[in-house]
């Protein structure tokens, strides 16, 4: 990515330098959001796991359809945007997705450690 902008700064002049520096700018503030989202993902992942691991204790199943209809329903209501709520269901659907395989990983270790 590096030479693309170093391509990007040598194909363009005067005025279209400082639009590359925004750019540049504007990719720096995107790492930054990347690194919070990493830290975010985790530490809901971890919650989860911890739920799983509290639901086998109590005999409870994995799946919580109504949880997760519930998460889905609730961020695509409160979604601020410019994501749509299609785009916003789609990526907690996901995170939701890992959040079950986490779970059921945790699961198993348990069981194997037994």
């Amino acid at each position: 990515m590096a030479q693309e902008r170093d391509v990007t700064r040598e194909a363009v002049g005067g005025a279209g330098r400082d639009s590359v520096r925004e750019i540049d700018e504007w990719r720096r503030r995107i790492d930054v959001i990347d690194d919070q989202l990493m830290r975010l993902l985790n530490s809901r992942s971890a919650c989860a796991v911890e739920i799983g691991r509290l639901k086998r204790a109590l005999g409870l199943p994995a799946y919580s359809p109504e949880r997760e209809a519930w998460i889905l329903e609730r961020v695509m209501r409160e979604n601020p945007g410019p994501l749509d709520p299609t785009a916003v269901k789609r990526v907690f659907e996901r995170v939701i997705d890992e959040s079950r395989r986490l779970e059921r990983l945790a699961v198993e270790a348990d069981q194997e450690g037994r």
